[in-house]
């Protein structure tokens, strides 16, 4: 379902290492709900990924790309998914996937830093919160619920997983486990430290959840959604997890590098959901950007920096087989600066008034707590079933 453009203006009413910090982090939790999200780090193309085909100016913006947009899997009379994300399609015909078209942040500059900052942390402007929406959504779980555990699955732990709420990073290693007996020396030497002993179980319990999964190579797309699934799966696995995916800044030659970026973004989610098995229909994957980019390709067969993108919404949990957008047309006048798509759904208020039907939270207490500068009046189409 695409809604008009005013139709919905008028609803708005207006504008593998394991580091853990805590022995709470995999603590037993009260809810089934799962939510996995994964960041597009680079500001990915939403008008590649999700096509506009029957838009009348997106031929000569695009140019020698439409004839791949056109080979993709058509969702209605005006979007094509790009052919690279064949298992996400499915997923839409099964109606277990949505698209949010022409979104963005508040964000209407084009630094990657600054975007991602804002996109992970939830404030009006850059470095504004030292504390990430998805660790401000773990804590308010707990206190609804007194218990909930929050994963980031790679290097480190990203800006949207950071605060007062322990949250744990868990990195796939190639090294082989460490033998038992150094781990009982090491829980010995630790076993008067109250936190070093603490973090170290919870250690030898994420590890062991990960299972065979836990050494992957390091382009095993499939593996690593395989791997993100024992993780959460289950009342022992994390409830809220994080994926960051790189690799999307494409200034030049994108059509064949955009091809393959979303290739393995499609091996992952499907696996993820096959390895979730019955936990899927609990489940919610928010796959977001921190802006779009520029409407027309450049010189070198790329796009710049843009403004306006979209987001998906997957899992067994979304009212899926639809597209949200406002959609405001992509003629000369019609764009952002005259150069980018011009966002008109709201980013934080999609992502909060999701993540809070998902899992049973109050909206307007859900917004104030994840993106309190995003106006309490702005509605959104049903997302969650």
């Amino acid at each position: 379902m695409t809604l008009a453009r005013r139709t919905f203006l008028a609803s708005l009413g207006a504008a593998a290492s394991l580091t853990l910090v805590s022995p709470t982090v995999l603590a037993k939790t009260a809810g089934s709900k799962k939510l996995l999200f994964i960041i597009q780090r680079g500001a990915a193309d939403g008008l590649a990924q999700l096509a506009p085909i029957g838009d009348p100016a997106f031929a000569a913006l695009r140019q020698k790309f439409v004839e791949e947009a056109q080979q993709g899997s058509k969702l209605d009379s005006m979007f094509a998914l790009h052919p690279s994300l064949s298992r996400i399609a499915s997923l839409y015909r099964r109606k277990e996937a949505l698209f949010v078209h022409a979104t963005a942040s508040t964000y209407r500059e084009r630094s990657h830093f600054d975007g991602q900052n804002i996109l992970e942390t939830g404030g009006e402007r850059a470095y504004q919160f030292k504390s990430g929406w998805l660790n401000r959504l773990a804590d308010q779980l707990v206190k609804r619920d007194a218990g909930a555990s929050a994963l980031a699955i790679g290097d480190g732990l990203p800006a949207a997983l950071r605060g007062d709420f322990a949250a744990a990073s868990f990195r796939p290693s190639n090294m082989a486990d460490p033998a038992a007996d150094f781990l009982d020396r090491v829980g010995r030497l630790y076993g008067d430290d109250p936190l070093l002993a603490s973090n170290l179980q919870k250690a030898v319990e994420v590890s062991a959840l990960a299972g065979e999964s836990k050494a992957i190579k390091k382009r095993d797309y499939a593996g690593l959604g395989t791997l993100a699934a024992k993780l959460m799966r289950g009342p022992q696995g994390a409830d809220i997890a994080m994926i960051e995916s790189n690799g999307w800044d494409l200034h030049a030659q994108a059509q064949f590098r955009m091809g393959v970026q979303l290739d393995r973004m499609d091996q992952m989610v499907d696996a993820y959901q096959i390895a979730m098995g019955q936990e899927w229909r609990d489940t919610l994957v928010i796959i977001a950007t921190e802006f779009g980019r520029a409407a027309a390709i450049n010189g070198t067969a790329g796009t710049d920096h843009g403004t306006g993108g979209m987001m998906y919404m997957l899992g067994g949990a979304v009212n899926g087989g639809q597209i949200i957008s406002d959609w405001p047309g992509l003629r000369q006048n019609d764009l952002l600066d005259e150069r980018d798509l011009l966002p008109t759904l709201s980013q934080e208020a999609i992502i909060s008034d999701s993540v809070a039907a998902h899992f049973g939270l109050d909206p307007v207490t859900t917004r104030g707590n994840l993106f309190p500068h995003v106006a309490d009046r702005l509605k959104i189409p049903q997302i969650i079933v």
